[in-house]
């Protein structure tokens, strides 16, 4: 009785067999269509310029099409001139002033419908319908569509250009043009994590993504640390605050969100009015435009929000003793008389000895200024619709982990022992580890932002948000320890040392990856797992290809502050129908030609389909439905009716 109930409700949208059967021939149709283009961008971290670049340009893959369908007609100079028209269209267009002449107009269009008919010959008709504008949608069908060996048709063609132009629509139909080709060169997009920070705006990288037709994400621990803020929690907004101010990110913070940064101000500039901060002075990779910020002033509110941090992420640990952090109160491991600081059993002298804020007797206690500081800081970032809806977003296309098309996508690690094995961690009195860990971790960070504030595992959800950003077992972070302690207050560099999990070492060894592939119910020949994290530093001879080709690391460096590392500006992974490829991006540089170099990397040894995937999975059974739908009328279960 529950299929037949199923069936009815699907007789809503399909009342005969004609148009049951119609849908069918549809379905199958597409399954045996090469599948769409995805690309794979890691840790963006605010880097909006070059992303959105990489993201117009489909990582260079248009500049190939231009070159393929103009490369012996259309000299060099113009092939680049075509392509930055695609990019950016509305820009372009505004640049060309008297040059914009109709003859420049009707060549433009020519070109546009070459490259755009190229670009949509794996899509069905009616999908590449669907992405056009409305205005435009009729126009543009037709234009890709006609018959040059017909000589009525290639007349028919001609007087539709030569109408848009006479009608003087001819900018905004270039601009449509532009736009669909940007629509249909990527078929879906993953972000394998780290939105946030170092970068200049963020805000910008999750509006353009909001309004891409086909995206998910897989959380970064910087991302995970601006939804812990979102939920209220005070260590995730101080953090967020201490790296915005870090990287002198003062535009996305107060342009961008709307987080009042007054009171902090005010605050560190009381406070710390005697003392330099100098080891708290930001780095200046990106000048911010609308609020610019003196560096002696971020600096004295760099250190205020650290000191701020380190005394209630104080308190989450002691309210923690499961995290087995203790070791990283190092606030009470402060000896004041001597000037040093316990850490590992041994003792260090302090480089900076002013902690105005900090009660020796009760180092984490707060002033009674710095409870109303925190207090309104915390009620700025609940407070800030646009951050809301951005984490909303990630939420909604957002998980820790993906498999999808027989690849696995996470951003950090699965922890892992030295001995191979998956690590451990106490969840609500389960021992969970691999698979079962990232699912029940996953739900402990929707409860974080979505349950009621008077539910009593409101709090604990909140406080696990801040131990995904540093904790020894986040999957996400992927680290023993976070070291920003020693790297303000500690000379000796050998302080600073983060040991990665075992993971990133054993993962070089392709019969680790396949367990791992296993484990998320992935035992295909062609799977994959694409990470993210951890640059890869191709100037010192690393290569994101490891274990076999088993395991993409695709961060190479996108943000400002790695490329001196990497020596490049990171990856995309391209996968096609035919192939792997990967993107290797160059520093951007707006006034220069930034076509990343695109090489294949492993060939598909058939041409994928769109029944190869899991889309195509999806239509089967929905052409399974269909032809039980079908059956049902025949037989009388259910009655057709007057479409």
């Amino acid at each position: 009785m529950r299929d037949l109930a199923y069936l009815k409700l699907l007789a809503r949208e399909y009342p005969t067999v004609k148009a049951a059967s119609s849908e069918i021939i549809n379905l199958i149709a597409i399954r045996g269509l090469p599948k769409g283009t995805e690309y794979f961008f890691s840790d963006l971290h605010g880097e909006y310029e070059a992303f959105i670049y990489l993201l117009r340009s489909a990582s260079g893959i248009i500049r190939e099409k231009i070159r393929a369908t103009f490369g012996y007609i259309i000299p060099e100079e113009e092939q680049m001139e075509l392509a930055n028209l695609i990019y950016y269209p509305d820009r372009t267009l505004s640049a060309l002033g008297e040059k914009c002449t109709q003859d420049w107009q009707r060549i433009t269009m020519n070109r546009l419908v070459s490259i755009c008919r190229e670009v949509s010959s794996k899509y069905t008709r009616s999908k590449v319908r669907k992405k056009m504008p409305k205005e435009f949608a009729y126009v543009i069908d037709e234009l890709l569509h006609v018959d040059y060996n017909d000589e009525n048709k290639r007349v028919y063609y001609e007087e539709i250009i030569r109408a848009i132009i006479d009608t003087e629509v001819a900018d905004k139909f270039i601009v449509a043009l532009c736009e669909l080709i940007q629509n249909l060169s990527i078929d879906s997009l993953h972000i394998i994590g780290d939105i946030f920070d170092r970068g200049p705006r963020a805000d910008f990288i999750l509006n353009e993504l909001m309004n891409f037709h086909d995206v998910d994400i897989q959380w970064g621990n910087h991302d995970i640390s601006w939804m812990g803020a979102a939920t209220g929690n005070p260590a995730c907004v101080c953090n967020v605050l201490r790296i915005a101010i870090s990287y002198n990110s003062f535009d996305v913070l107060e342009d961008g969100y709307g987080i009042n940064l007054r009171p902090l101000s005010m605050f560190a500039s009381r406070v710390y009015r005697n003392d330099p901060c100098e080891r708290f002075s930001p780095q200046i990779l990106d000048e911010n435009i609308y609020d610019a910020v003196d560096p002696g002033l971020a600096a004295k509110m760099h250190k205020a929000i650290a000191i701020l941090q380190f005394k209630v992420e104080g308190q989450i640990i002691r309210r923690h003793p499961e995290y087995e952090m203790e070791h990283r109160r190092l606030l009470e491991a402060v000896d004041f008389e001597k000037h040093t600081v316990a850490i590992d059993g041994k003792e260090y002298p302090l480089s900076d000895c002013q902690f105005p804020t900090v009660d020796w007797s009760d180092p984490l206690k707060l002033t009674a200024e710095e409870e109303e500081l925190l207090r309104t800081l915390v009620l700025s970032f609940k407070h800030s619709s646009l951050l809301h809806k951005h984490v909303r977003f990630l939420y909604s296309k957002g998980a820790l982990y993906k498999c999808h098309n027989g690849n696995l996508l996470y951003h950090g690690c699965i922890p892992m022992r030295e001995d191979g094995s998956f690590e451990e961690m106490n969840c609500g009195g389960r021992m969970l580890s691999g698979r079962a860990l990232m699912d029940y971790i996953g739900e402990q960070v929707h409860r974080a932002y979505f349950l009621p504030e008077e539910e009593p595992e409101k709090e604990d959800a909140r406080d696990f948000m801040w131990y995904l950003w540093c904790g020894a077992k986040s999957p996400v972070f992927g680290k023993d320890r976070m070291t920003s302690f020693e790297h303000y207050f500690v000379e000796d560099k050998a302080t600073y040392r983060e040991r990665m999990n075992p993971y990133y070492k054993l993962s070089q060894q392709e019969e680790v990856c396949l367990r791992i592939l296993q484990e998320f119910g992935l035992t295909g020949s062609g799977s994959h797992i694409i990470n993210g994290h951890v640059p890869v530093k191709i100037k010192d001879g690393e290569t994101p290809v490891k274990a076999g080709g088993r395991l993409f690391v695709i961060d190479g460096g996108l943000s400002k502050a790695y490329q001196k590392r990497t020596g490049i500006a990171g990856y995309t992974l391209i996968y096609n129908s035919h192939h792997l490829a990967l993107a290797e991006h160059k520093p951007f540089n707006p006034n220069k030609e930034n076509t990343p170099k695109v090489s294949i990397v492993e060939k598909m040894k058939n041409r994928v389909m769109v029944a190869g995937t899991d889309r195509g999975e999806e239509l089967l059974a929905q052409i399974q439905d269909l032809k039980e739908l079908a059956a049902a009328y025949r037989r009388g279960d259910i009655q057709e009716r007057a479409e």
